[in-house]
């Protein structure tokens, strides 16, 4: 089926400068898309695209919503929808009071599968329609992860993750199952569908020299696959980590040691860096994953995301909900709080840098652009529907909203699930028919 959507459109070609650089993005008042086959087929002013559309073209008329790509999450934990909203003083009691045991319970597939449909719903729900997700330690978990994703028809990047210390017994593989399993959840999921494989060490607590040794055999032999884990997130893992690597000069260098910095590695949270390992990132293009609301939930500290960007060694940045340490699935709320965290260190965030962190900026992290984080033929057509009066409140700040960057600070500021009308995956309206849409 051919469907031409009519709205207004927003895609980014590179990441603003500022607030007044209009050749980053694309801006169409009144915008025609033309899918077909679950891909962008032509863009433009809505008459020339109905002009050049086949006389059986389906229409649907969003006027006068935002039609943007899907948004896209970095990093988040699938096994973690009941963990979220959970009260506790840091990082390292949060993990051991509620989030391990709630992981121990993935090893039982129908909870697995039961929580992947939860799961796909809300970030539907949200907009999201690609999300880089870490499962539990058992294969039952990215089983369950993947074979929804492929129902569903999503891009989807998550893995099992590699653990063998420092955690329940429930939760613990060892070296060589680690490795296996991985393997295995690889042979059966990597390239099925839309879906991608990440090589997943939580993080170097919970992993054994061995077992880094094990992630390290994984990146060799795959090396175009993706690889997750934790950093410098918390001053007291910080020191932890440093106890069980003594021979590493940081955190960051252990990482380097087992050949996971590279420019495919994506690493959550990374807030205390130094300056060596800032340059070491930089050097190797890996990735730091900004996770505010999480950041801010646990008192993790404040990211510093423009000193990062503009250094003489830029580090590349992606955005994050970290679900359930994160406090929100939106990731209008996700860089609402972003941009309070750069306010706090006296910086500035403008929105047009918020939505082509979320689109774009996120799919270049994720070296995904020629697939997704754009409304360019021949890329996927992943996309949201956006209205900035979702809301009575809303309504009203919109009768004095004259640009588009007001619109889009407005929608970052005060809107979540309600302000997403539509959200389409490959196509295909998905957030239609979900319960409370």
């Amino acid at each position: 089926m051919t469907t031409l959507l009519r709205g207004r459109l927003l895609s980014f070609r590179r990441a603003p400068q500022s607030l007044t650089d209009t050749d980053s993005f694309t801006y169409e008042s009144d915008g025609g898309l033309l899918i077909e086959n679950g891909a962008i087929a032509k863009i433009g002013p809505y008459a020339d695209v109905k002009a050049k559309a086949p006389a059986d073209v389906v229409e649907v008329d969003h006027r006068p919503h935002l039609i943007m790509p899907g948004f896209i999450d970095m990093h988040l934990h699938f096994p973690q929808m009941q963990v979220i909203a959970s009260y506790a003083a840091n990082l390292l009691e949060w993990l051991n009071t509620y989030t391990f045991p709630e992981e121990c319970r993935f090893v039982e597939s129908d909870h697995a599968t039961r929580i992947a449909t939860h799961f796909y719903d809300e970030l539907v729900r949200h907009g999201t329609t690609t999300a880089v997700a870490y499962c539990s330690v058992h294969k039952t978990s990215a089983d369950a992860f993947f074979s929804e994703a492929l129902r569903r028809n999503m891009r989807m990047v998550g893995g099992k993750v590699m653990m063998d210390r420092n955690a329940p017994q429930g939760l613990l593989d060892t070296p060589q199952m680690s490795y296996d399993e991985t393997r295995q959840v690889i042979a059966d999921w990597h390239g099925k569908g839309r879906n991608h494989v990440a090589i997943t060490p939580r993080f170097a607590i919970t992993s054994t020299p061995e077992q880094m040794e094990a992630a390290a055999a994984l990146a060799r032999e795959f090396p175009d696959l993706h690889i997750q884990t934790h950093l410098s997130e918390n001053y007291d893992e910080i020191k932890f980590t440093g106890e069980l690597y003594p021979e590493a000069i940081d955190y960051t260098d252990i990482y380097a040691r087992y050949g996971l910095l590279g420019r495919k590695s994506l690493f959550g949270h990374a807030i205390h860096l130094s300056e060596r390992e800032a340059d070491a990132m930089s050097e190797a293009g890996a990735i730091a994953v900004h996770c505010p609301t999480s950041n801010l939930f646990l008192g993790s500290g404040l990211f510093p995301l423009k000193a990062l960007s503009r250094r003489e060694k830029p580090v590349r940045i992606g955005v994050a909900t970290d679900i359930g340490g994160g406090s929100s699935y939106s990731m209008l709320r996700t860089m609402d709080e972003a941009y309070k965290i750069q306010q706090l260190l006296g910086e500035r965030l403008n929105p047009l840098e918020s939505y082509y962190y979320m689109t774009l900026g996120n799919a270049e992290a994720l070296s995904l652009e020629d697939k997704i984080g754009t409304l360019d033929a021949g890329t996927e057509a992943d996309l949201v529907v956006l209205s900035a009066a979702a809301t009575p409140a809303m309504a009203l700040k919109m009768e004095v909203v004259k640009t588009l960057p007001e619109e889009l600070f407005l929608l970052q500021t005060m809107g979540d699930d309600r302000a997403i009308v539509e959200t389409y995956v490959a196509g295909k309206p998905a957030k239609t028919g979900l319960v409370n849409s």
